[in-house]
């Protein structure tokens, strides 16, 4: 049974699965209203899942940059983080192989 709280023009801010300060007024589960505003929720999460994926890579070459100044030292990370940078360095290794464009005479480019 959802509860909802608005917004100073009215639109759906805030919902609650039980009544509570603020979400007291009750809505059909099946209520437009509601449902657009749960899918605009998870729009919301999927542009910042987009966004994760982004600054994940960001983050990996911080890291490395830090490392290659001497600022940190890998083996000071923690061992589950050298593995997945290792694991991702070696992925990308293999794409970038993988990707290597060859010449007209087999060479590559």
């Amino acid at each position: 049974m959802p509860y909802i709280r608005r917004n100073t023009e009215g639109q759906i801010e805030a919902v609650s699965e039980q009544s509570t300060p603020g979400t007291e007024e009750f809505v059909q589960g099946d209520s437009y209203e509601l449902n657009q505003f749960l899918a605009s929720m998870s729009d919301d999460n999927n542009s910042l899942g987009e966004t994760d994926l982004s600054l994940v890579r960001v983050i990996e070459d911080v890291v490395e940059l830090l490392i290659s100044k001497n600022l940190i030292l890998f083996t000071e990370l923690p061992p589950a983080a050298q593995e997945k940078m290792m694991q991702r360095k070696k992925l990308r290794s293999q794409i970038s192989n993988d990707m290597q464009l060859l010449d007209d005479e087999d060479g590559i480019l």
